[in-house]
Formats: C-alpha cells, structure tokens, sequence
C-alpha cells in the first residue's frame, strides 16, 4: 500500500516570497507561512502558538506567488513534506519544507489593488469552512 504525504495550511505569510529562476529556466519561489493555534492554559488563560514552515513552490504557482502574495497575505495551502540532510564543515544538517501542490488567497486583493486570482496547478481546492462546531454526522463514540 503506497503511503500519504498530504499537508494543508491556513496562515499568513512571514515574508515576501523570493523567487529565483534555475538553468532550465524554470521558476521557484520560497516564503515563510505562520499558522497560530489557539488554546487555554491550565488556568483558563488563552494562549496562541506560532508555528513557521518554509514552502517551497514551483514554475506557474511561483510566479502567481510572485505577483499576487506579500508579507502578511492569508492563504489556504496544499503540498507535501520534503526533508533533505546535508553536511556543512562536519556538522549534519536538516531541513524540513513543504512542496506547494496549490494554494488559494484568501482575504482581499493584494498588490497594486489587482483581485486575487485562484492559482492551480491542477486544482485548486476552496478551504474548508473553519469550525469548531461538531457535524451532525460526527456521531464519534468517545
């Protein structure tokens, strides 16, 4: 049975994406995504916890990403985990991105006041509605 590499991301940018172009002529852009999870301490207290990834995306959704994402856009994103290790002066390194598949902007229109546009390669997926409300289907035995 062949295994599931699947992530999906609500954040907001950490900072402008920053694209290069490789011999073969082929784009790619990285960026920073924050996601924050809310929770109450033992006190009752709220609490937010930050998390950063690094995305990674290539050819036409890095150059959507180019265009249309900036510092702080919300977006809604599906890709893959990707690790690489290397060595730098005898020191083992890791690093753990994730592959953008397709993302959708979320929010208004961003640079220059141009409407977002949906990107895909493929297709893009609208999020899913964000609720911590059970379903009436969820009939969960615990």
């Amino acid at each position: 049975m062949a295994g599931i590499n699947k992530v999906i991301l609500v954040g907001n940018l950490g900072r402008d994406p920053e694209v290069k172009t490789i011999e073969s002529g082929a784009k790619y852009a990285r960026f920073s995504l924050a996601t924050t999870e809310s929770y109450k301490d033992r006190s009752g207290e709220r609490k937010d916890r930050t998390e950063w990834h690094n995305i990674l995306c290539w050819r036409g959704l890095a150059e959507i990403a180019e265009k249309y994402l900036t510092k702080g856009s919300q977006i809604y994103l599906e890709g893959k985990l990707r690790t690489s290790s290397w060595e730098d002066n005898g020191q083992k390194r890791t690093s753990v991105e994730i592959v953008a598949d397709t993302f959708t902007m979320l929010g208004g229109a961003r640079k220059g006041g141009e409407e977002p546009q949906k990107s895909d390669e493929g297709k893009t997926v609208p999020p899913p509605p964000i609720s911590d409300e059970p379903k009436e289907e969820d009939d969960l035995p615990f």
